[in-house]
Protein backbone atom coordinates (compact mmCIF):
# COMPACT_ATOMS: atom_id res chain seq x y z
CA UNK A 1 0.00 0.00 0.00
CA UNK A 2 0.76 3.21 -0.77
CA UNK A 3 0.56 5.59 2.68
CA UNK A 4 0.44 9.34 3.73
CA UNK A 5 0.84 10.49 7.09
CA UNK A 6 0.62 14.25 7.81
CA UNK A 7 2.56 15.20 11.10
CA UNK A 8 5.57 13.95 12.51
CA UNK A 9 4.93 13.84 16.41
CA UNK A 10 5.08 11.23 18.26
CA UNK A 11 1.89 9.31 16.91
CA UNK A 12 3.02 10.19 13.27
CA UNK A 13 6.56 8.93 13.65
CA UNK A 14 5.26 5.62 15.13
CA UNK A 15 2.43 4.68 13.06
CA UNK A 16 5.39 5.46 10.26
CA UNK A 17 7.59 3.20 11.66
CA UNK A 18 5.58 0.33 12.08
CA UNK A 19 3.45 0.78 8.77
CA UNK A 20 6.73 1.24 6.68
CA UNK A 21 7.54 -2.43 7.87
CA UNK A 22 5.44 -3.78 5.44
CA UNK A 23 4.53 -0.65 3.06
CA UNK A 24 5.56 2.54 1.21
CA UNK A 25 5.12 5.45 3.90
CA UNK A 26 5.51 9.37 2.81
CA UNK A 27 5.14 12.21 5.60
CA UNK A 28 4.09 14.95 5.32
CA UNK A 29 5.77 17.81 8.19
CA UNK A 30 6.07 21.36 8.04
CA UNK A 31 9.12 20.87 10.58
CA UNK A 32 12.11 19.64 9.27
CA UNK A 33 13.70 19.10 12.50
CA UNK A 34 10.86 16.74 13.14
CA UNK A 35 12.32 14.00 10.68
CA UNK A 36 15.14 13.08 13.72
CA UNK A 37 11.90 10.92 15.39
CA UNK A 38 12.15 8.46 13.00
CA UNK A 39 15.93 7.49 13.87
CA UNK A 40 18.83 7.63 11.26
CA UNK A 41 17.92 4.12 9.32
CA UNK A 42 13.88 4.68 8.67
CA UNK A 43 12.83 3.35 4.78
CA UNK A 44 10.02 6.72 5.15
CA UNK A 45 10.11 8.92 2.39
CA UNK A 46 9.63 12.28 4.05
CA UNK A 47 7.87 16.16 2.20
CA UNK A 48 8.34 19.26 4.08
CA UNK A 49 5.72 21.20 3.36
CA UNK A 50 1.76 21.60 4.67
CA UNK A 51 -0.75 19.13 4.19
CA UNK A 52 -3.57 21.04 3.53
CA UNK A 53 -1.27 22.56 0.54
CA UNK A 54 -2.52 20.47 -2.65
CA UNK A 55 1.47 21.24 -4.54
CA UNK A 56 2.61 19.63 -1.35
CA UNK A 57 -0.03 16.79 -1.66
CA UNK A 58 0.92 16.05 -5.21
CA UNK A 59 4.46 15.91 -4.36
CA UNK A 60 3.69 13.34 -1.71
CA UNK A 61 2.22 11.32 -4.32
CA UNK A 62 -1.84 12.04 -3.26
CA UNK A 63 -3.03 10.49 -6.58
CA UNK A 64 -1.69 7.25 -5.85
CA UNK A 65 -2.46 7.16 -2.19
CA UNK A 66 -4.19 3.90 -1.11
CA UNK A 67 -4.57 5.64 2.80
CA UNK A 68 -4.61 9.13 4.25
CA UNK A 69 -3.93 9.50 7.93
CA UNK A 70 -3.93 13.21 9.51
CA UNK A 71 -2.35 13.08 13.22
CA UNK A 72 -1.15 16.78 13.93
CA UNK A 73 -1.88 18.28 16.86
CA UNK A 74 -4.72 20.38 15.37
CA UNK A 75 -8.03 19.51 14.58
CA UNK A 76 -8.69 21.99 11.84
CA UNK A 77 -5.30 21.06 9.55
CA UNK A 78 -6.67 17.72 10.42
CA UNK A 79 -10.26 17.81 9.17
CA UNK A 80 -9.14 20.23 6.09
CA UNK A 81 -6.33 17.38 5.21
CA UNK A 82 -8.70 14.74 5.18
CA UNK A 83 -11.56 16.68 3.49
CA UNK A 84 -8.90 17.47 0.48
CA UNK A 85 -7.96 13.67 0.13
CA UNK A 86 -11.51 12.44 0.55
CA UNK A 87 -13.20 14.94 -2.14
CA UNK A 88 -10.39 16.13 -4.08
CA UNK A 89 -7.95 13.08 -4.60
CA UNK A 90 -10.92 10.00 -3.61
CA UNK A 91 -8.30 8.04 -1.07
CA UNK A 92 -9.85 5.22 -0.24
CA UNK A 93 -9.31 5.25 3.66
CA UNK A 94 -8.56 7.88 5.41
CA UNK A 95 -7.91 8.29 9.41
CA UNK A 96 -8.05 11.57 11.40
CA UNK A 97 -6.81 12.41 14.82
CA UNK A 98 -9.56 14.56 16.59
CA UNK A 99 -9.40 16.04 20.23
CA UNK A 100 -12.85 17.22 20.10
CA UNK A 101 -15.20 14.27 20.31
CA UNK A 102 -18.15 16.80 19.51
CA UNK A 103 -16.27 17.53 15.89
CA UNK A 104 -15.35 14.02 15.55
CA UNK A 105 -18.74 12.51 15.17
CA UNK A 106 -20.12 15.06 12.59
CA UNK A 107 -16.84 14.10 10.65
CA UNK A 108 -17.61 10.11 11.22
CA UNK A 109 -21.24 11.09 9.38
CA UNK A 110 -19.41 12.27 6.57
CA UNK A 111 -17.66 8.84 6.22
CA UNK A 112 -14.04 9.47 7.77
CA UNK A 113 -12.41 7.02 10.22
CA UNK A 114 -12.01 9.51 13.91
CA UNK A 115 -9.34 8.71 15.75
CA UNK A 116 -10.43 10.44 19.82
CA UNK A 117 -7.58 9.79 22.30
CA UNK A 118 -8.96 10.94 25.11
CA UNK A 119 -12.10 8.86 24.81
CA UNK A 120 -9.64 5.15 23.87
CA UNK A 121 -7.57 6.30 26.74
CA UNK A 122 -10.20 6.76 29.39
CA UNK A 123 -12.60 3.65 28.17
CA UNK A 124 -8.92 0.97 27.96
CA UNK A 125 -8.36 2.74 31.71
CA UNK A 126 -11.59 1.99 32.43
CA UNK A 127 -11.02 -1.75 31.86
CA UNK A 128 -7.47 -2.00 32.84
CA UNK A 129 -9.33 -0.97 36.24
CA UNK A 130 -12.28 -3.13 35.87
CA UNK A 131 -10.25 -6.45 35.08
CA UNK A 132 -12.26 -6.40 31.76
CA UNK A 133 -10.73 -7.39 28.87
CA UNK A 134 -9.82 -4.84 26.16
CA UNK A 135 -12.60 -3.97 23.41
CA UNK A 136 -12.63 -3.28 19.48
CA UNK A 137 -11.31 0.78 19.24
CA UNK A 138 -14.68 1.37 17.79
CA UNK A 139 -16.60 1.00 21.28
CA UNK A 140 -13.93 2.87 22.97
CA UNK A 141 -14.25 5.84 20.07
CA UNK A 142 -17.58 7.02 21.33
CA UNK A 143 -18.75 9.59 22.86
CA UNK A 144 -20.58 9.41 26.11
CA UNK A 145 -24.23 10.75 25.83
CA UNK A 146 -23.46 13.61 28.67
CA UNK A 147 -20.74 14.63 26.81
CA UNK A 148 -22.42 15.65 23.33
CA UNK A 149 -22.87 19.54 23.20
CA UNK A 150 -26.57 20.47 22.31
Amino acid sequence: MNILIFGLGRTGAALALQLSRQHSVTIIEQNPDAVRRLGAKHTCNVVIGSGIDEDTLVRAGIATADAFFAVTRGDNTNLMAAQVAQINYKVKHICVRVADPNRAQAYRNLGMTCITPALIIAGMMRDWLTETPYEQIDSYNVLPAEMEVI
